[in-house]
């Protein structure tokens, strides 16, 4: 350990140090406990957030395939936090002012030099803090892209897929998005807490994943391969998990227990419950139902789009976004027939869509005095601050992350699929057995199937017929 003090520290673009020794000083001085604490619970927050990511997949795919998608979601826990850990946040958040405006460099290779050195991202947190917060958005976005692996994905080539793709793809787009060296962030791109590193990211790579793979056996262009999510309570659950999380993911994202911090959980909270009762109007107008699954996908779409304002926009903004975000994201449900990808869980429509809604409205709604209550914060502002440019950026924002994104993933799936050992899609018949018993040996349930054989009623009495036993799980085609 050298000598260098906390106290002498410069700014958040300053080198990082070799490190201080808390032999000499106390290095948690020059910090507040509160914002300690708030960080800290917030990233538990949103790493609660992933296996719900997890649940809500399961509840939404087939039986046969339920546990697999669980599976993937705390994989991506532990290949990204290993790969957070050997340079991911080195690449993203390096405190070289020399490196260049689209990846960082491997000053911090193995986290070396991160300790009590305030953050990249604010001057209230140390290093190994924002380390630690910054490393659960990277966990849960390849979590919300792999979705499209449902049904006939392959679990080996998917964990080296998230290995790869959260080097040379979050790591780049977080970076120029929320490093002070990034090109976007120069520019003057406004995005709170990963409009476009998580959602749109993610979007655009389960949409590229869906892709490379092709279409599930039995998928017809018209209608899909149509089957109903086969646990609606799993789906709830994820929700619960997710909605929950996500005031430590925009709450968490003012990076300090302040105002700002609150405005963020507000809005959040608002923008989730609109988006919730117009995703379920919008399906009751079809089928006369209030549907579980539709609310639920209306939460999540509201919860996407405040997540790049939140810390930007006024509480009456807030509606507008869960109102775009729940209408738009529905619609967008149907791209996927128009363009023939056959795409399970609908993450493009939902992160995707709902990223570039939220980044748009952004720079309309965007407030200077909101993000000035952290006290620090200064911005222009968007179109209510007459700064009519701001939809600019968030437009070039949106449109070089969900580029970047949809053709870096199709090239490893397309490098992925020329190793041996490494093809992504299964077989025709583990396909029709299900990923659970082809690829994990396990299920998500253990349940007996009951099936009653009425040969005839007697009216006014008894009824004669059979019931039949099994304790095989009986063969599922939908």
């Amino acid at each position: 350990m050298s000598s260098y003090k906390v106290s002498e520290y410069a700014g958040p673009t300053e080198m990082a140090h070799e490190g201080v020794n808390p032999l000499l000083e106390d290095i948690n001085a020059p910090y507040s406990a509160g914002d300690f604490a708030w960080i800290m619970t917030c990233a538990g927050l949103v790493l609660l957030m992933v296996p719900g990511v997890g649940f809500f997949y399961s509840g939404l795919a087939r039986r046969k395939s339920a546990l697999a998608l669980i599976w993937l979601s705390l994989m991506s826990i532990a290949v990204v936090g290993f790969q957070w850990f050997f340079w991911g946040y080195s690449l993203t958040f390096t405190h070289n002012t020399d490196a260049s405006p689209f990846i960082g460099d491997l000053s911090n290779f193995g986290l070396m030099k991160v300790l009590g050195q305030p953050s990249v991202g604010s001057s209230k947190i140390p290093d190994v803090l924002f380390c630690l917060y910054q490393g659960m958005f990277a966990a849960i976005t390849p979590a919300l892209a792999i979705g499209a692996a449902a049904d006939r994905g392959r679990m080996l080539p998917a964990i080296v897929f998230i290995f790869i793709w959260a080097t040379i793809v979050y790591d780049p787009i977080a970076y120029w998005t929320w490093n002070p060296n990034g090109w976007s962030f120069v520019m003057g791109g406004l995005d709170f807490a990963g409009g476009t590193p998580v959602h749109i990211s993610s979007g655009a790579a389960a949409l590229a994943y869906s892709l490379m793979l092709g279409k599930r056996t039995g998928y017809n262009k018209v209608n899909g391969l149509p089957y109903r999510p086969h646990n609606v309570t799993h789906v709830v659950l994820g929700t619960v998990f997710l909605w929950v999380g996500w005031f430590g993911f925009n709450g968490g994202s003012a990076l300090a227990a302040n105002t700002r911090a609150v405005m963020a959980c507000l809005v959040t909270q608002i923008s989730a419950c609109v988006g919730g009762f117009t995703w379920c109007l919008l399906d009751y107008r079809l089928e006369k139902k209030w549907s579980t699954v539709g609310f639920c996908s209306g939460v999540i779409a509201g919860l996407v789009a405040i997540t790049p304002a939140a810390g930007y926009v006024p509480p009456w903004s807030a509606v507008i976004f869960g109102v775009c975000g729940g209408i738009i994201c529905n619609f967008a449900t149907k791209l996927k027939f128009l363009i023939g990808i056959d795409e399970p869980l609908d993450v493009f429509a939902e992160h995707g869509v709902g990223g570039i809604v939220g980044n748009l409205l952004t720079g309309i709604f965007a407030a200077d005095y909101i993000a000035a209550l952290d006290g620090a914060t200064a911005i222009d502002g968007g179109w209510v601050n007459q700064n009519y440019i701001q939809l600019g950026y968030q437009l070039a924002d949106s449109v070089a992350g969900f580029a970047y994104s949809f053709v870096m993933t199709c090239l490893i799936c397309f490098v992925l699929n020329l190793i041996p050992g490494l093809s992504l899609r299964v077989s025709p018949e583990v396909e029709e057995i299900g990923l659970d018993d082809a690829e994990l040996g396990e299920f998500a349930y253990d349940y007996v199937e009951l099936s009653r054989h009425v040969n005839d009623v007697l009216v006014g009495g008894s009824a004669a017929g059979s019931v039949k036993e099994s304790n095989e799980a009986p063969t599922e085609k939908a």
